[in-house]
Formats: C-alpha cells, structure tokens, sequence
C-alpha cells in the first residue's frame, strides 16, 4: 500500500492577535511548537512512519516539518518542495478577513451591476463571506486571488504519483493548497460536497491506495495535537 499524508503548518498568529490571510508572499515563523509536534507524535502514535518528508519553502511549514520529524524520531531529512507553496492572495495578500470580505462584497456587488457605496459596510461584509464561503465549501477562487486549481490538482497528483509501494510520503503545506489535495481521488466536487475543505492549522490528513485501486481518503482534517493523549 503507498501511503501519502498531508498536514497545515501550525499557528502563526498568538492568541489576542488578529489573524491575516497569509499567502506566499507572507513568510512568518511558527508562534507554537505543539501542533507542529503534535503532527509527528499523532503519526508515530498510528505508527504511519514517512520514508520522505516535504515541506514548502517557507518558515511556518519547513519549522512544522522539522518538528514533526524530531517528534518522529528523525526517520528522513526534510526535503523542500516549491509545489507545495501556498497560494497568492493577490490584493488581500496580509489584509484581515474584515478587509478581505469588503473588498470582496464590493467585486460582488459591481458584478451583479449594483453601486458598493449605496450599500452598507454590513451588506459588503455578507456579500464577502459568502464569497469566502465558496471558497472554503467548493474551492471556487475569489476575483483576484493568483490560483489555477487545474494546477494545484495536478501537482497533488504528481505528488502521490511519487509515492512508491510500501512507503509513506509526508507534506506539508497550508490551507490554500491542501483544499485541492482530494482531487487525487477522482472526485473531488464529491469530497467537497461531504468534507470541511478547510484543514486547521496542525491538521492531518491522510490517503492511501492499493496496487491498482484509486486513492482514498482516511483521514481529513484531524487535529493531531488533540488526539496524542
């Protein structure tokens, strides 16, 4: 059987913080340690040891994989993975999520041929989260954002290509990237349609596939650090 797991960097943001939508052009370090070895001591616990780890360039997801692997016991070195990056914000690259869902309700609004300043600051704000909403529910890019989701399904499934029998591959990335992993299984509007794309940070996920069967998923989502008790 190939084995090939998924996991979000831990926190970047420390309680009381206001969090920002952070793309690839946002490099910020890890703020905890727990999530990160929690991923490791979540998959020694299930006895899931990686034979490769990747990890996008950047400090949050090459720290988290570096203490995942410690946490492992240091089965293999941390191999960096440019595919793996996250995704683009494009102008809501850092902004909060208040900034991010007006500027959104204000696309939004002009799309449906309606003026954003006759609108309330509230009206804007709904008219954003719903647009985020898609996003999070079926991965449907808001204007603006530099994602080719064609792309990132692609990637993912040279990823899991690579995964020969008998091993387990390990990748870390973020959220914005690991929402299009499940289109290795072939159905990917049927995962969106049962599964919260959304992975927490220091989430878990996990697909396996059989000599000759398509991949699928086991786990998705799982909050690692909370289950190593």
């Amino acid at each position: 059987m190939r084995t090939l797991i998924i996991a979000r960097h831990g926190n970047t943001f420390r309680p009381g913080e206001t969090p920002t939508r952070v793309g690839a052009r946002t490099d910020l370090p890890l703020v905890e340690e727990e999530r990160a070895r929690g991923i490791g001591l979540y998959l020694k616990k299930l006895g899931l040891i990686p034979t490769r780890i990747l990890a996008a360039p950047l400090q949050r997801t090459r720290r988290t994989a570096e203490l995942a692997a410690e946490a492992l016991g240091n089965p293999c070195a941390v191999q960096e993975e440019a595919s793996l990056t996250e995704i683009d914000y494009g102008p809501d690259e850092n902004q909060t999520e208040q900034a991010v869902a007006l500027r959104l309700g204000r696309v939004t609004a002009l799309a449906a041929g309606q003026d954003p300043a006759a609108l309330g600051e509230e009206e804007l704000q709904a008219l954003g989260e719903g647009v985020i909403d898609l996003w999070n529910r079926q991965a449907i890019v808001p204007d603006g954002w530099k994602v080719d989701p064609a792309a990132l399904g692609a990637a993912w499934q040279d990823l899991a290509d690579r995964v020969a029998e008998g091993e387990a591959t390990l990748c870390v990335s973020s959220n914005g990237v690991i929402r299009f992993a499940p289109f290795i299984t072939g159905d990917y509007a049927g995962f969106c349609a049962t599964h919260d794309i959304k992975v927490p940070t220091g989430g878990v996920c996990i697909f396996t596939a059989r000599p000759g069967e398509p991949w699928q998923c086991a786990e998705w989502g799982v909050k690692a650090f909370k289950k190593i008790s």
